[in-house]
């Protein structure tokens, strides 16, 4: 009779050996996407923090217009306001009027687009109806229209505008997402099993439609900001208040670029292009996804990128 032992540190052969280097899955486009938030993130906290820590915009001195100094960092205007007390507040009203067109325009579009796709029949016959007739609608024509008979705009109306006018193609893209969704077996199987419509709704349809509304709210805040720059360049905008469209109006018309006062029109044109961009660059890791073929080719150019760079290398080589 033989007996076998086994030793303390014996390893059975079923057992996994722990591989010594474990990957960390980072998420896709990380470098996009921490790029738009810091930038993004940094605009928003100036434009939360910045007006309380500099003067009265609308205070009028006998300095004149003078370039940046100590005392005035971003210089001052013809009549002596300080520009940089003026685009503190003018992001914080250009961000506030971002913010209203975002928030309406997820819930006019979730509301026309996934409620009534999911419920179906006239209901979805009515509300893509009255999403196309929206989708048609110009929007300058009708901010021109309340211009002429509403003198004193605020950024709440002229918001409200943009978002009226914006939402439907929103609307439409979500619409054709959930009536994928809707044929889906997972759907099709909770509704044999008797869930209640409200529950599948939010619970096996909506999850899967966050990326998409995400992408679709930094879209309509990127519309809502630029909008309203342009508005108020034409002098369409929001009346007695600040943002990036007011101030870009009143620099032109100060004759700000004709007299060489670049401290006037440079920094609401940068906050614009940078905000813009950061968004942009959200927008597009969002796009990538919610689509792994987009995050497929990025890969596939960037490793095409790499192999041009070693065959240059090695036809420099063999040149030498």
């Amino acid at each position: 009779m033989t007996l076998t032992t086994q030793t303390a540190d014996a390893v059975p052969a079923d057992t996994p050996v722990p591989s010594k280097k474990r990957r960390i899955a980072l998420p896709p486009m990380t470098g996009k996407l921490a790029a738009g938030l810091i930038i993004g993130g940094a605009i928003v906290l100036f434009g939360l923090i910045g007006p309380l820590f500099v003067q009265d915009p609308s205070t009028v001195s006998d300095i004149g217009l003078a370039g940046p100094s100590s005392e005035h960092l971003l210089g001052t205007t013809q009549t002596g306001q300080d520009v940089l007390a003026q685009l503190a507040y003018a992001t914080r009203g250009s961000l506030l009027v971002g913010l209203i067109v975002g928030v309406l325009t997820l819930i006019l579009s979730s509301f026309f687009g996934i409620v009534g796709a999911y419920a179906g029949g006239w209901v979805d016959e009515s509300f893509s109806l009255f999403t196309n007739i929206m989708l048609v609608i110009p929007g300058l024509p009708v901010v021109i229209v309340i211009s002429a008979y509403v003198p004193d705009k605020s950024i709440l109306l002229v918001s409200v505008v943009l978002a009226i006018t914006s939402w439907a193609g929103s609307a439409r893209v979500l619409r054709g997402s959930t009536l994928s969704l809707r044929s889906r077996d997972y759907v099709l199987a909770c509704r044999v099993a008797g869930e209640k419509r409200w529950r599948i709704l939010f619970v096996e349809i909506l999850p899967n439609l966050v990326p998409l509304l995400a992408s679709q709210v930094v879209f309509a805040v990127i519309f809502a900001i630029l909008g309203e720059a342009g508005l108020s360049y034409l002098g369409l905008g929001a009346s007695g208040s600040f943002t990036w469209g007011t101030m870009l109006y009143y620099a032109q018309n100060g004759l700000a670029l004709r007299l060489g006062a670049w401290w006037w029109f440079v920094p609401p044109g940068l906050m614009l292009a940078l905000f813009g961009a950061a968004l942009s660059l959200i927008n597009f890791s969002i796009d990538e996804i919610i689509n792994p073929k987009l995050r497929n080719q990025t890969r596939a150019a960037r490793r095409g990128w790499r192999m041009s760079k070693a065959q240059l290398r090695k036809a420099k080589e063999s040149t030498l």
